[in-house]
């Protein structure tokens, strides 16, 4: 056995695998989406365990061990639980859900043991150990041990893992405590789902929606308190230290196929459940703020009871309310804690990650080694192709490009078609593990043209109007653009743009519908502020990702603006891209300008006529 730990997560939503080396850096990591490109794939990740072992040049046999990120027969029960304590309520999920655990879900060894032998795992020879740590202490590992910090409090915050939904911890050394935990069917993620729902978009995948229209609310807005009031009165009891119970008579996720009770949620806000794809009138977006406020406060008191317990200055955070970037960027500012680290991939998808750590630490009882920043690597930890991919890519789709010997001068000339207000795919390295693209597979644009919000959004991303962009910046920039004074390298936190770039607004702004208010000019940073003068900041390390920073600081240095919108390099409903195929696909398929491969520029107006026709995609593999 080589020490080597693969970490699974599967069969819920964003299932990935994860791979720690024998002396434990993370090797590799992927989400399972990017090589089916089926957005949040719950499947088994046999593709990226695939890519896992590649990369590291290591068989199954080789494992010590291999980690799932959760207790099967702990999820049971809590189904089973559940199902009786909410009888005659939810027969009809009931009966769709216990047949598949009865046939599969409960003698998960046995399924992850057929899977390991497609991998290649012999059949009759001892293997590596099989192991399940709990959800949420998956979460937890993620969290902590990959942070810059020798000792913090952990706080993990989701929908729900086996029974726990929040829990609070503390970690030291090699050590993981938790402390409290909070239980089922009482869950600030499932809360936070249901207004997801209640507003028209999808659960598991559009809370960041429901996030990005908050702002649009009106915070002085007899609406906007009313509905925080019903929401604090009638739905939820909060408590001074963070947990809740929520009034299950207007929630029917705990038995039912829906998230809430329509009808009495009708009643209590006034409002039909908006229809997906339909009109975004104001009163939705005064929901979406009221929810986005009780949010951050119940994040908030959940902080303070940490700190109280652990007494620790920093701050460590994972689970799918940890991608809630507006709260995460109040809570750092607001204290009680010197510093806080997100888990980059917070959601399922990290659990992989955290379960690998799990293994390592807990169970073989490894050290943590000592470093001066967080063991992420930025989270470039996917598959890279080089140039050889990218000819063949060309030549499989004739597609002209121009190859670049300088990178100085590819970084040129792409800060020059940028400052035209063209948009540019750029795909360099390793592909980033987690929701975010963090500058190996963006899609970029100048944030000083008013004009590129809408661009991205309707002609590249074909996504709703109102969604936010981030902006990437040059971390020794980062102060001088925006009202932040440390590192935030994996776009996890939002926070104010500077005052000295800020904009007068017309007169009248507050009550002007939210299509004018979208494209009022706020700031000489116009396509990344926020309708609330706030910015999702990704700052941007020489140190970590060399070619993204040298083309911020081309920028920088032609343009004096060391500052890019960064996007993820898809359209709506596609995963992130991850082949050379991939992109020039999306590239082609949408309004982007250009496409930056490596070294190689390929001008859309310089391509052959796009086709699809015929099943040419799966003919050839370039991988």
């Amino acid at each position: 056995m080589s020490g080597a730990i693969l970490g699974v997560s599967a069969f819920y939503h964003d299932s990935a695998a994860a791979l720690l080396g024998p002396d434990g850096r993370i090797l590799a990591a992927a989400q399972e989406e990017r090589f089916t490109r089926r957005k949040h794939d719950p499947d088994f990740p046999r593709r990226a365990a695939r890519f896992c072992l590649d990369e590291a040049g290591l068989s199954l046999n080789e494992l010590s061990a291999v980690a799932f990120y959760d207790k099967p027969y702990l999820k049971f029960e809590r189904l089973l639980e559940t199902y009786h304590a909410f009888a005659p309520r939810g027969l009809t999920s009931f009966l769709s859900a216990i047949p598949v655990w009865i046939k599969e879900k409960l003698f998960m060894r046995r399924m992850l043991n057929e899977e390991l032998e497609n991998l290649g795992l012999e059949r009759g020879r001892k293997g590596p150990k099989v192991l399940f740590p709990e959800h949420h202490l998956s979460h937890a590992a993620s969290a902590f041990y990959p942070s810059p910090f020798k000792s913090a409090a952990i706080l993990t915050v989701d929908g729900v893992g086996e029974w726990a939904t929040t829990t609070i911890g503390r970690g030291a050394g090699r050590d993981i405590s938790i402390l409290r935990e909070l239980h089922f069917p009482h869950s600030l993620g499932l809360l936070y789902s249901a207004f997801t729902a209640f507003c028209g978009f999808k659960v598991n995948s559009g809370e960041y929606k429901l996030m990005g229209l908050a702002p649009y609310g009106d915070q002085d807005s007899a609406r906007t308190r009313k509905f925080r009031q019903a929401i604090l009165e009638t739905l939820l009891d909060l408590r001074p230290d963070g947990s809740l119970l929520l009034n299950m008579d207007y929630f029917q996720y705990a038995t039912g196929l829906t998230m809430c009770a329509e009808g009495p949620w009708q009643e209590l806000f006034g409002l039909a459940p908006r229809s997906p794809e339909s009109g975004i009138g104001q009163e939705y977006m005064d929901l979406a703020l009221a929810i986005q406020q009780v949010t951050e406060e119940a994040v908030f008191r959940l902080a303070d009871t940490a700190r109280a317990l652990t007494g620790e200055d920093n701050l460590v955070l994972a689970g799918g309310v940890a991608l809630n970037c507006v709260a995460n960027g109040k809570l750092l500012r607001r204290g009680p804690f010197a510093d806080i680290w997100i888990q980059p991939a917070a959601g399922d998808a990290g659990g992989a990650l955290g379960a690998a750590l799990a293994a390592r630490h807990i169970w073989q009882g490894e050290e943590r080694a000592p470093r001066p920043r967080d063991s992420m690597d930025g989270a470039y930890l996917g598959p890279e192709y080089g140039p050889g991919a990218v000819a063949r890519m060309a030549r499989r789709c004739n597609a002209p490009y121009r190859a670049f010997e300088d990178f100085d001068a590819l970084c040129a000339e792409v800060v020059g078609l940028l400052a035209q207000g063209k948009a540019v795919g750029w795909f360099q390295g390793r592909m980033e593990y987690g929701p975010r693209a963090l500058g190996n597979r963006s899609i970029l644009g100048d944030p000083r043209r008013p004009e590129m919000q809408k661009k991205l959004n309707l002609k590249i991303k074909y996504r709703e109007g109102f969604r936010p962009f981030a902006p990437s910046v040059l971390e020794e920039e980062a102060a001088a653009c925006f009202d932040l004074d440390r590192p935030s390298p994996y776009m996890l936190l939002v926070a104010p743009v500077a005052a000295s770039r800020l904009k007068p607004l017309p007169q009248g702004y507050a009550g002007m519908p939210l299509w004018e208010r979208l494209y009022v000019q706020r700031s000489d940073l116009p396509a990344v502020t926020h309708v609330d003068n706030s910015a999702r900041i990704q700052t941007v390390s020489k140190e970590t990702n060399p070619r993204y920073w040298q083309l911020l600081d081309t920028m920088r240095r032609l343009e004096h603006c060391p500052v890019l919108v960064n996007t993820s390099f898809n359209v709506r409903g596609e995963p992130i891209v991850r082949t050379p195929l991939d992109a020039y696909t999306c590239f082609m398929r949408t309004e982007m300008d250009a496409l930056v491969l490596g070294d190689a520029l390929f001008l859309k107006e310089a391509q052959p006529a796009w086709s699809e026709d015929g099943d040419w995609r799966t003919q050839f593999e370039l991988d």
